[in-house]
């Protein structure tokens, strides 16, 4: 039975729009054209409009035509559910988990430059002065610091008394063959440094010795500062943050570089002053 569209296809598309949920209009429409080859009718054939508030279903009549519909929503479908988009949060996350790393990084260079500083000897004793030995204990290079008690009996030597007594040679040779260039004295049960006084010559060397770690420390923050700004690129070529986002966090890092470069001046200016007193 065929129908007249003339007067009935804006009402059917109304409805379909317009209607939050409006009944099934059972209708054959066969337009003009070539006739599918399996059931006889005129392609585009449709037996039914299921209309709702937000599509219009066609149910097709030919069964050619209504599995390779099917076939297309199936891989439609499966296309979309493989599509993860991420979260404000996630990229909040992401942002937050760059700058946490910055931080560890950065507070991790300014306690190497200054274990670094503190290896190196002045004129008065520190116990952190033997903080790089490693000694040979039982096969095993070992921190000195750690099988040994080091103490400063006054402001000219160093005293240490080893927790095992029988790695006093040990220990001994450790310090002979470091570049401290003090001559240890071993009594049996500990051993006693004299820190001499440096010379003139000597604390300008050393003094030359700490601008170049100062200048490493700064050479390690400014590195972990372009990676930081590497991630912040990656994020905006995912589409995460936009150019103007990650400006500002660029602008945000250098500030923190620039904090943590006067923190190294300040303890390299320590230091100097520590090395040219007399």
């Amino acid at each position: 039975m065929a129908l007249s569209v003339s007067s009935s296809t804006a009402a059917i598309y109304q409805a379909a729009y317009l209607k939050p949920s409006p009944p099934k209009i059972q209708q054959s429409l066969r337009p003009k054209g070539p006739n599918c080859v399996k059931c006889n009718l005129t392609s585009g054939c449709v037996k039914s409009w299921a209309a709702s508030a937000n599509y219009v279903k066609l149910q097709m009549g030919c069964g050619e035509f209504a599995e390779r519909s099917m076939a297309v929503g199936r891989l439609s479908q499966k296309s979309l559910g493989n599509v993860k988009c991420a979260t404000l949060e996630d990229i909040e996350a992401e942002k937050s988990l760059i700058e946490k790393n910055v931080k560890e990084r950065m507070e991790k260079t300014i306690e190497t430059v200054r274990a670094n500083f503190g290896s190196i000897r002045t004129g008065r004793s520190n116990p952190a002065m033997l903080d790089k030995i490693e000694v040979e204990y039982y096969g095993t290079s070992t921190s000195l610091k750690s099988i040994a008690q080091i103490s400063t009996p006054d402001s000219s030597s160093l005293l240490v008394n080893p927790y095992d007594k029988s790695s006093l040679k040990a220990i001994e040779k450790a310090i002979v063959n470091s570049d401290l260039g003090i001559t240890p004295s071993n009594d049996g049960n500990v051993i006693r440094l004299s820190i001499p006084q440096l010379t003139a010559d000597r604390r300008k060397e050393l003094t030359k010795m700490v601008a170049k770690q100062a200048e490493e420390g700064k050479v390690a923050l400014r590195n972990i500062r372009r990676d930081a700004i590497k991630s912040y690129d990656k994020l905006e070529k995912e589409k995460k943050l936009s150019e103007d986002i990650v400006k500002d966090l660029a602008s945000d890092l250098q500030r923190v570089t620039d904090e943590y470069i006067k923190k190294v001046d300040s303890i390299f200016k320590q230091k100097e002053k520590e090395l040219m007193t007399v």
